[in-house]
């Protein structure tokens, strides 16, 4: 699947390539007024004839409603199946645009140019899309691959250092279930690399090598979901209270220090290995104080977690530093136990 991905400081001209490749009858640009504003003037001049459909940025907007806008301005805008969207943004953008692309009328092009660290390594690849609904995460969606992924790290320079740590979280999932010596490596340099192209390149490559051996999650791409059973509870829980709304990458890094703990309790990862990964991800994610009613509350929302089978929540744990194993059944009382021991660290 990586012929289609396209990763440098020298990538936007692929994107006139990819569109013209088809022939594409119309093109329309997906974005919000953050990436209106800091991306789209680097990406218009390769950009042929096109329309604009604006929508508001974060993930509160990431809903059925906003799902009716994209629609109705494609069908105002008369995009037919060999029409193109081109999802110009972050993580919200790219899910909801690429959701969006592949049920109008049953189904048209889209190209992912994201625009955040996050998007960049992790939601622009792998052809997951979907919105949120209800206050649960991601909870509809469709399978569908882009048809070409144009990375250029340079967009992370319009970045607040917030959504940098974000998108720094999917990298270092990536390293704790595939890849022992790049987390020890890194663990030593953590932000304060310079090198991001590489980092991108690599985490690209891993992800992009769990897909392709599983395109559909029906078992070894489940290794992906390390840290989101929890994290993505956490998420949800906090997405509508006032001041407490968490980055997806901020959700995940509680999600990753609460499943390794548990991993530890399985006896599948020794606790030199906790104490060393709890040291790498306290000193870059301020930890996030949580309740009891908070911790019953966010447990409770593990049981719409996407993973699980039948009354069995499945969860994806470390069988040591570089490794990962999926399904693996856990109870809403270790969830519990390990939401309190994030709260002791």
């Amino acid at each position: 699947m990586t012929e289609n991905i396209y990763i440098g400081r020298d990538v936007l001209p692929q994107l006139k390539a990819a569109l013209q490749n088809l022939a594409f009858s119309k093109v329309a640009v997906l974005v919000d007024e953050n990436t209106l504003h800091h991306c789209y003037p680097q990406v218009k001049p390769y950009l042929p004839a096109h329309d604009i459909i604006q929508i508001q940025s974060g993930e509160a907007h990431k809903t059925l409603q906003t799902c009716e806008y994209i629609w109705q301005r494609m069908t105002d805008l008369n995009l037919d199946r060999w029409s193109v969207l081109v999802n110009l943004g972050g993580g919200v953008i790219g899910d909801m645009g690429g959701f969006c692309a592949a049920t109008f009328k049953r189904g048209l092009y889209f190209v992912q140019v994201p625009t955040t660290l996050l998007a960049q390594v992790d939601a622009s690849v792998g052809g997951k899309t979907g919105i949120d609904f209800h206050g649960l995460k991601n909870h509809i969606g469709v399978y569908k691959e882009p048809h070409a992924v144009l990375i250029d790290p340079t967009f992370l320079g319009t970045l607040p250092q917030r959504q940098v740590k974000s998108g720094y979280a999917e990298i270092i999932k990536h390293w704790l279930i595939a890849d022992a010596a790049a987390f020890e490596e890194q663990r030593h340099i953590g932000l304060l690399t310079e090198d991001w192209d590489t980092l991108i390149r690599h985490s690209v490559g891993i992800k992009a090598a769990v897909v392709e051996a599983d395109p559909l999650e029906g078992g070894y791409r489940k290794v992906l979901n390390f840290g989101h059973t929890v994290g993505h509870a956490v998420e949800s829980y906090l997405m509508d209270q006032p001041g407490r709304a968490l980055l997806h990458g901020e959700a995940i890094a509680v999600g990753m220090l609460c499943e390794a703990y548990l991993s530890m309790k399985k006896d599948l990862l020794s606790k030199r290995e906790l104490e060393q990964i709890e040291t790498f991800l306290v000193s870059v994610y301020e930890k996030v104080k949580l309740t009891e009613d908070d911790i019953q509350a966010i447990t409770r929302l593990v049981l719409q977690d996407k993973k699980n089978t039948h009354s069995t929540i499945n969860c994806t744990l470390l069988q040591g530093i570089g490794k990962a194993v999926w399904d693996q059944p856990i109870t809403l009382t270790e969830i519990q136990d390990a939401l309190r021991y994030y709260q002791l660290l």
